[in-house]
């Protein structure tokens, strides 16, 4: 399973570039985009970050892409798929997930780069089912899982083991999608 680029109607899912990394920290480091998870991040822990997912595209032929808009150029976020290395009920697992700077929100990019991701990880990757989780606060990402077709269960909401306990995003949903599921949604 081989995936260096993604394209859509807007938009190019593709590996990293050094130049990446600036609009990248701006964006960990932007409190509102941040604000379902533990913490923003600074510089080096977003390069970090940027340096993990290429070594996922190179373990496992798939990882977060980082997305552009196709016409301009200009960078977004990432969109992607990446395995769920947390101890979980339903780990192992493949998650899809999604993180855009401000200036990508309300446009359906998200939405539009994920259906890709889903696409990907169904048919190239031969996968079964890919999962998403969010802390139980971030209506906006649950509203992307719902639109992607995903559903969850409440039973599955589980205390996320990466996040510190006492935390306000501990508590986390998970939402699930098969590929049977895919399929006829997709058809």
């Amino acid at each position: 399973m081989r995936g260096s680029e993604l394209t859509t109607e807007r938009l190019l899912l593709r590996r990293w570039r050094d130049d990446d990394r600036e609009p990248f920290a701006a964006l960990n480091a932007d409190p509102e985009v941040m604000e379902h998870f533990a913490s923003v991040q600074d510089r080096a822990t977003s390069d970090a970050m940027v340096d993990r997912i290429e070594g996922g595209f190179d373990a496992n032929g798939y990882g977060l892409w980082a997305v552009q808009l196709r016409g301009s150029g200009e960078f977004l976020g990432f969109t992607g798929l990446q395995p769920a290395t947390f101890a979980a009920p339903f780990t192992p697992a493949v998650e899809v997930g999604w993180r855009f700077a401000r200036h990508g929100w309300g446009f359906g990019y998200a939405t539009e780069a994920a259906r890709a991701a889903l696409e990907f990880g169904f048919t190239e990757g031969g996968l079964a089912e890919i999962v998403s989780v969010t802390a139980w606060s971030n209506e906006r990402s649950m509203a992307v899982m719902r639109r992607l077709g995903m559903h969850r269960d409440p039973a599955e909401d589980f205390e996320h083991p990466m996040v510190p306990e006492g935390s306000r995003v501990r508590p986390h949903v998970l939402y699930r999608l098969g590929v049977g599921e895919w399929r006829a949604g997709a058809a």
